[in-house]
């Protein structure tokens, strides 16, 4: 079963990038699964407090905020449309109800988002997850 697992970049050792991203999302070590993926909101601590994992070298940038926004928008959006189809309920109450639970979901996507960025970067060995003998310089 393990040898379905695919990665990108030369074959030294599989990484299952399904596990990687779960441990992300989860917050956790992508290699691990059991040290925590940040010492803050979305600040990504140096090294794994658990398996020392070189945390530090990840390039997650504008995707996880992007991921965040799609999620959101594609399902928030829909939602609030249907409500008003359905319902039809006063303007003040539409943004009292939708305004704090998109801003909710965004808050709460976001950590999750950036833990699979880094996780899906840890299993392909992009960037910094490379190898001590890789191209610093490489994209994979």
């Amino acid at each position: 079963m393990s040898d379905s697992v695919q990665t990108f970049g030369a074959d030294m050792g599989r990484r299952s990038w399904l596990q990687a991203m779960t441990r992300g999302i989860g917050h956790r070590c992508p290699q691990c699964g059991r040290g925590r993926l940040f010492k803050s909101y979305v600040k990504t601590n140096e090294t794994c407090p658990s398996c020392g994992l070189e945390l530090s070298g990840h390039r997650a940038d504008d995707a996880p905020p992007y991921l965040t926004i799609i999620i959101v928008g594609h399902v928030m959006i829909p939602l609030a449309l249907a409500v008003k189809q359905v319902f039809d309920p006063p303007l003040t109450l539409q943004f009292a109800i939708w305004l704090p639970t998109m801003v909710l979901a965004a808050w709460i996507l976001l950590p999750a988002s950036k833990g699979a960025m880094v996780g899906l970067q840890w299993a392909n060995r992009m960037h910094g997850f490379a190898g001590l003998d890789a191209d610093p310089d490489a994209d994979v």
